[in-house]
């Protein structure tokens, strides 16, 4: 990974940062400049941070789903000033069907369950057995980020912790999501034949206490390019400049 964003686009993050207007919003998730300042060095990423973020994977996710023409148009995506390296987003392989649940779900799914939570409502126009990942942010205590995934094209639960180990109960809650869901919208059980519960020692690991929210981002982001923990090129080391990176991509609005 690069050590530094090109000039320019110092520049622009830069000006975002002292921007008092700022905003971007994708879908329904929003930023402004009070949020953004959670990107600045030794600061602990908020909700609203990480949403932008999932929604802006999803966005792009369905948008290069939309053009059916894999890696050429997403040449065509790439704007001007990007020309320069790209760092860790350009990446020339069909993207994954991807879906993305804010930092709400599963704390909701979790203490309230299903049916009271009333999460069947999340999916009115979205059939999750459809896509390809389902990607969950988890908040323990509300002291430490990771990232769930329901893997369905390759039949796992998968949990990425930059702190820490497996953790069973994430794999049951989002088990009982699936069983429950599968029930309400296609009227039978969840097949759970061949299905795994994932974890890799490959996860890149943090080195403090603040981090944690960058590097769900980037487990996200990773894995909404279809990567495994293996092909993470990122770690401790990284995380300056992929701060100012998730600033880059913010103010831009989309992901390359």
């Amino acid at each position: 990974l690069p050590v530094e964003l090109p000039a320019r686009h110092a520049a622009l993050v830069k000006s975002y940062m002292h921007d008092r207007s700022f905003s971007v919003k994708v879908g329904r998730e929003m930023v402004t400049a009070k949020d953004i300042g959670r990107l600045s060095p030794a600061s602990w990423l908020n909700d609203e941070i990480i949403n932008l973020w999932g929604a802006m994977i999803m966005e792009r996710a369905e948008r290069f789903k939309a053009t059916k023409t894999g890696a050429a148009s997403k040449e065509k995506e790439l704007p001007d000033d990007d020309d320069s390296d790209p760092g860790r987003f350009g990446h020339p392989e069909p993207l994954p069907n991807v879906h993305y649940f804010n930092t709400f779900f599963f704390p909701k799914l979790e203490n309230e369950g299903y049916e009271k939570a009333r999460l069947g409502k999340w999916t009115k126009t979205v059939d999750i057995f459809s896509k390809d990942v389902i990607l969950v942010p988890v908040n323990l205590g509300n002291a430490h980020w990771t990232c769930a995934a329901i893997n369905m094209k390759k039949k796992r639960v998968e949990y990425y912790d930059s702190m820490g180990s497996p953790r069973p109960k994430v794999y049951q809650v989002l088990r009982d999501y699936l069983e429950k869901e599968h029930k309400a919208k296609k009227s039978k059980p969840f097949n759970f034949d061949g299905w795994e519960d994932y974890w890799s020692e490959e996860t890149p690991q943090q080195e403090n206490g603040y981090d944690c929210g960058v590097f769900i981002c980037m487990f996200m982001e990773g894995l909404g390019r279809g990567e495994e923990a293996e092909d993470f090129v990122f770690g401790q080391s990284n995380m300056p400049y992929l701060r100012q990176r998730m600033l880059y991509e913010i103010g831009r609005g989309k992901l390359s």
